[in-house]
């Protein structure tokens, strides 16, 4: 008899245990996708907003310097560009999984939402990726240039426009590798979702 109680309780527990576990792989998805959402909305924003004017010296003429006012801006590279669109649809697509985690109490077919941000997330993945490549190599090209295709550095002549890039896209990076735990964590949820029987379900109701 005490065995049988013992194996009851064992089994009582099990779904408690899964209940708990689930709740929190949940949590820890929000925190994450939060913290991901913030280091992509910035990487956006400063870069969207990254331009720098200076004054330079273009020739001599006799004695006389030659200046030109030149500016630096994202808009002026198609590679900055398709990272900001990248960032930007990243950030958006989290913000709108962030509302519907908030409000998931008030939809009832959630086992779509369960299948459908993964693939999402998958596919963003993959954007952000393009994204942060093309930015980055644009990025080397500014900072150390190409001497074979005669391709000239700027970053030492708009140092504060290369340090704010430079920012840009450490922020990203960090929002990449979190998006890519997340969909891994996602992808683990969905096939290893703790699905309780009848009996067990009914045992949580006191």
């Amino acid at each position: 008899m005490a065995l049988q109680n013992g194996d009851k309780a064992k089994d009582e527990s099990t779904p408690v245990r899964a209940v708990v576990a689930a709740m929190t792989k949940d949590w820890t998805l929000f925190m994450l996708r939060i913290a991901c959402f913030l280091a992509m909305v910035s990487a956006t924003i400063v870069m969207a907003l990254n331009k720098e004017t200076k004054t330079l010296v273009v020739a001599t003429i006799g004695s006389n310097p030659v200046t030109a006012t030149l500016a630096a801006k994202f808009q002026y590279d198609p590679a900055f560009v398709f990272f900001i669109v990248a960032n930007g649809l990243a950030s958006l697509h989290n913000l709108l999984v962030i509302a519907l985690d908030l409000f998931k109490h008030k939809f009832n077919d959630k086992g779509l939402c369960l299948v459908i941000i993964p693939i999402f997330d998958m596919l963003l993945v993959a954007l952000a990726a393009a994204g942060d490549g093309a930015a980055t190599f644009m990025a080397e090209l500014g900072k150390n240039g190409n001497s074979h295709a005669r391709w000239n550095k700027i970053c030492d002549k708009f140092g504060a426009y290369c340090q704010r890039g430079g920012v840009a896209l450490i922020a990203s990076f960090i929002g990449l590798v979190l998006l890519i735990v997340i969909t891994v964590l996602s992808i683990l949820k969905l096939h290893a979702k703790p699905k309780l029987t009848t009996t067990h379900a009914s045992s949580l109701i006191p």
